[in-house]
């Protein structure tokens, strides 16, 4: 059946006039960003997670949870966090990631993934945070928390939830560290590239 050209043409014209509605294709590479709202979360620190608050996510097997690891393909296959996906930071327009789950983004050190974090609450996603100090404090805090041969009862109780999760991702508790070799273990771990 031959449909007549006028109809196909005010069609067509009907279709044209709904367009502007239907929204633009290129939407997802751009977004809004309320200034105002992040700079709140980013004062009440909603914008980040610690690496012990993770670890327990991790281990509670907490629903919906994806994380996104921003580091380079060796870095990655190196060490990374159990359950972490691997993602170029440019490429984060472009997945499909479905709005509902809690998505926790780590770098090395946190740079990149705080400006991920930006990008994604652009795109409109809700639920992101990013680790904190990142890798490093995966490796510093889960996979060898130390303690201070003059910990005070706090930091006691503090290691002892640490070095509990610490031996659930296989890592390796040490106690009565002196306290300057505490702060120098980052540090050499940032020299050496993990």
């Amino acid at each position: 059946m031959r449909l007549p050209r006028r109809w196909l043409g005010w069609a067509a014209l009907g279709l044209a006039g709904l367009a502007p509605l239907a929204g633009s294709p290129f939407a997802v590479q751009r977004g809004r960003i309320d200034v105002a709202r992040l700079a709140r979360q980013v004062e009440r620190e909603e914008d980040h997670v610690t690496a012990l608050e993770l670890a327990e996510w991790i281990k509670d097997r907490r629903p919906q949870l994806r994380i996104l690891d921003l580091r380079s393909a060796a870095r990655f296959d190196s060490l990374h966090i159990p359950g972490a996906e691997r993602i170029d930071l440019d490429s984060l327009a472009s997945i499909d990631l479905p709005r509902r789950e809690t998505i926790v983004l780590y770098s090395e050190a946190g740079a990149h993934a705080a400006q991920a974090w930006v990008f994604l609450r652009a795109l409109g996603f809700e639920h992101v945070v990013f680790l904190r100090g990142g890798i490093y404090e995966w490796i510093d805090q889960v996979l060898s928390p130390t303690l201070a041969a003059d910990a005070t009862p706090a930091e006691r109780v503090g290691y002892a939830h640490a070095s509990a999760l610490s031996r659930y991702f296989g890592g390796a508790p040490l106690g009565g560290v002196p306290r300057v070799e505490q702060r120098k273990s980052v540090a050499r771990l940032r020299r050496r590239g993990c």
